[in-house]
């Protein structure tokens, strides 16, 4: 398959650039935005990745050859996007209990400014007026994602200004002269149930009555990817359809023409990426047989933070007896990446691999225990190249004052 590196590729990867590696296949990343803007070639669709998900700019720049437009929490990820050859047009900005300063450098790189709170709005209205086209993030009160974690749309959630709170919303526009031309929500990860986006259209259907300069609608993402073998995946392609009836539906009954814009991380990236570890001992306990590993939390936290399922494979001996494991790692904490999971026998030495590393696994790494962060590799053309060198102990004191 165009999306598949093979046990080979990436035990050689290892070998040359050493363990643990994050190993991501660009062409992997090509198939899965061309099955998005297939799904949604019926309608006026953009699609900006999210940077969150895997900010190494090397792949930023990757995806930016794609033609996607990038998707940005922080302004240091607006500025690697800048450097990774985004138009500033091209990017939308949309922070979370930020310091109103970071909202102004951000315009200042003239990017697209999402505002989710109602007192950056009235601070932005007071200083800038209709100057400055805005967005607003709403939040449609859906509760919708995998865990309670990856849920952003609920009634308890920090994200968005309540449609409840439209009337206030309206106060400030009027009385600061806002330009809103769009609206945005998004209500969670690993969202299965595309009627989850359909009944969010409604809100934003609904909300956007209020809006006279509106442009396009906002519809985030969230779209799922298969983690365990069997495991549904969100249908883009039947909510390109469903979409695109109600935005035509919209547009008959309104006579406004809006785009739609998109927000996929993970569907992006989490399949195109490989986690390779190297199994430092294997213990027998009374009760349970341990593979402890050459990682841990420190360069993988969603097992532990979201009881993340990764599938894990012996490359090293693909062939042999299955044998159940607790896969640990070597961090001094109960950093368990799988429990009573059937792997191929492992012996100490052989070279375990993660898959669907590709989302929030490097990106959320640290160097907690004074461990050391690993290499980023990238696989285009069937080429390997380093694009992130693995941490050496200097690193730890780069920042540090003696």
């Amino acid at each position: 398959m165009p999306g598949e590196l093979s046990n080979q590729q990436l035990a050689g990867i290892a070998s040359e650039f050493g363990t643990p590696v994050y190993i991501y296949h660009a062409e992997k990343i090509a198939e899965q935005y061309s099955k998005l803007m297939h799904a949604f070639s019926a309608f006026d669709a953009r699609i900006f990745y999210a940077a969150k998900s895997l900010s190494n700019v090397n792949v930023l720049r990757y995806i930016c050859s794609l033609g996607a437009c990038l998707d940005c929490v922080s302004v240091n990820e607006v500025k690697l996007g800048l450097l990774a050859g985004f138009a500033k047009e091209n990017i939308l900005y949309t922070p979370n209990c930020v310091d109103f300063n970071e909202i102004l450098e951000a315009k200042e790189l003239g990017v697209n400014i999402n505002i989710d709170n109602i007192s950056i709005l009235e601070q932005f209205g007071n200083r800038f007026g209709n100057s400055y086209p805005v967005c607003i993030r709403l939040n449609p009160h859906i509760m919708a994602g995998g865990n309670f974690k990856i849920s952003t749309g609920h009634v308890d959630s920090k994200f968005g200004i309540s449609i409840h709170q439209i009337r206030h919303i309206e106060r400030i526009v009027r009385t600061t002269r806002l330009n809103v031309v769009g609206l945005h929500m998004h209500t969670g990860s690993e969202i299965k149930d595309i009627n989850v986006f359909l009944m969010g259209l409604e809100v934003m259907f609904d909300m956007a009555e209020h809006f006279p300069n509106l442009r396009y609608i906002d519809l985030g993402s969230g779209f799922k990817v298969p983690y365990q073998p069997g495991e549904a995946e969100t249908d883009v392609n039947l909510l390109g359809e469903k979409v695109a009836e109600a935005f035509a539906r919209h547009e008959t009954e309104t006579g406004r023409k809006l785009q739609v814009w998109f927000e996929p991380g993970k569907y992006l990236v989490s399949q195109a990426g490989y986690f390779v570890v190297k199994a430092n001992v294997i213990k027998q306990t009374p009760a349970t047989v341990f593979v402890g590993v050459n990682s841990g939390f420190n360069h993988l936290i969603r097992p532990m933070m979201y009881d993340a399922y990764h599938h894990i494979e012996n490359i090293s001996n693909p062939n042999g007896t299955g044998r159940i494991y607790t896969v640990v790692g070597n961090i001094c904490e109960t950093d368990t990446f799988a429990w009573d999971r059937t792997i191929s026998e492992v012996r100490e030495g052989d070279l375990l691999l993660f898959r669907n590393a590709g989302a929030y696994g490097f990106e959320m790494s640290s160097n907690f225990n004074s461990r050391l962060k690993p290499a980023e590799v990238l696989v285009q053309n069937g080429q390997a190249r380093l694009i992130r060198k693995a941490d050496v102990f200097e690193d730890l004191l780069r920042n540090q004052l003696l």
